[in-house]
């Protein structure tokens, strides 16, 4: 790949979604910067490309997504793109999960199951570990040392840089959330499993439905019976919107309403913006938890 570029050429970079081009923006650190192609507040689920992004996926050299199980609009335009296309969830190395067939978050509502996330099926919120944005980072660096042999000594070294850091990224999240251990907290959307399974967390339940029903008076309900039951506890949504449900499923309970952001979608795509994703989620999951 790297003869089929231009002399001196820049390698050009493209990622589905932020998470993907922090861990990018900490390997190219010094020689160039990633584009990422969702927008702040977009959801990878159901996003609707533009023709300016169908160029764009079209052009660039190298391409990172996670796969069709998270970014389902991608597949079919992929298919007339020739330069290097690396469906990050199939990566060897990775710790990857499934969402339950049945656990505990969901044995008390069986309608309670995320919609978005068929138990069984592949969770592909894979950036929330930070061991697999290790192995996405090693990935990234060699691919791009290949294209762009000049720097490929920055990119190596930047990609050990990384892990390094995220090594104390790691010991300051489990100090943080060690205290709030075994206290309950609720979500909209089970994304964080990941995340929580890294530092020995675990949300009681998911408060999930799908978007284009409306949930029934007796499935609220069920689910106001789950936090009288927890009493203080949290319910984390996701930016940038708050469900509808939330200040109806909280009115007049000891619940505290609060947000953890997956996608770090406003997060500066800096050298160190991965890391400032993950040690954010730490600290606004565990401040929550701490002021109750």
């Amino acid at each position: 790949m790297a003869a089929a570029l231009p002399a001196q050429a820049q390698v050009t970079v493209l990622t589905s979604i932020k998470p993907l081009q922090l861990i990018a923006a900490a390997v190219e650190d010094g020689v160039g910067t990633a584009d990422v192609l969702l927008p702040p507040g977009a959801s990878p689920h159901n996003y609707a490309l533009r023709p300016s992004d169908v160029r764009k996926v079209g052009e660039v050299d190298l391409l990172y997504w996670i796969g069709p199980d998270m970014e389902g609009f991608l597949p079919r335009v992929l298919k007339t793109r020739s330069k290097t296309t690396v469906a990050v969830q199939d990566l060897p190395g990775l710790k990857l999960r499934r969402f339950a067939q049945d656990s505990q978050s969901h044995a008390d509502d069986a309608d309670e199951h995320d919609h978005d996330h068929r138990p069984g099926s592949l969770d592909a919120h894979l950036w929330l570990s930070t061991f697999n944005a290790r192995v996405i980072a090693a990935r990234m660096a060699a691919d791009l040392a290949a294209a762009d042999p000049a720097n490929a000594a920055r990119y190596q070294s930047n990609a050990k840089a990384f892990g390094d850091r995220l090594d104390g990224v790691d010991s300051r999240i489990q100090a943080r959330v060690d205290a709030i251990k075994g206290k309950p907290y609720f979500v909209f959307h089970e994304a964080f499993d990941y995340f929580e399974d890294a530092y020995g967390l675990k949300h009681t339940g998911v408060f999930s439905v799908a978007a284009e029903v409306q949930p029934g008076a007796q499935h609220v309900a069920a689910m106001r019976a789950r936090l009288q039951e927890a009493g203080k506890t949290c319910v984390f949504s996701e930016p940038p919107m708050r469900p509808r449900l939330a200040e109806t499923l909280t009115a007049g309970l000891p619940v505290k309403l609060a947000e953890l952001d997956a996608l770090g979608g406003y997060n500066e795509a800096t050298s160190t913006g991965y890391e400032l994703l993950i040690e954010k989620l730490g600290n606004d999951l565990a401040g929550c938890l701490e002021s109750l």
